[in-house]
């Protein structure tokens, strides 16, 4: 008795912590197993057998790509001109803000050049 009760609590939890899937099995677990040593939760979205080409020709001429390796190739290509285009609008920043700091700089220094300067006396006095 003790035993079918425990069993049906540890049940309920479980259904209770994946209340969007339809059913309470194993799969939930063989799911969680996967995922736990970093494997993808479809075991047929990607590998060897979904990825290679269907066929090869005899005398060595490459296959054409499979529709998904093309979607994965432009899908790279678009991360890859993303990344360089970020990374030169950083640099654009980057400099861009050391000419400002410059400018403020040259600024101020021909502020301070163009104060009024001592004469006659007080200027040899300075000296």
């Amino acid at each position: 008795m003790y035993l079918t009760n425990l069993m049906t609590k540890n049940l309920l939890i479980v259904c209770k912590q994946s209340s969007r899937s339809i059913s309470c099995t194993q799969t939930l677990n063989i799911k969680e197993w996967r995922v736990s040593r970093g494997l993808p939760v479809n075991r047929n979205a990607e590998g060897v057998l979904t990825d290679g080409p269907d066929y090869t020709f005899l005398d060595g001429r490459p296959t054409p790509l499979l529709h998904k390796q093309k979607l994965r190739m432009l899908k790279q290509r678009d991360f890859a001109s993303r990344i360089v285009e970020l990374s030169s609008e950083l640099d654009f920043a980057k400099t861009r803000h050391e000419k400002m700091i410059e400018a403020k700089e040259e600024e101020r220094k021909t502020i301070l050049s163009n104060r009024l300067k001592p004469k006659g006396k007080a200027l040899l006095n300075k000296k």
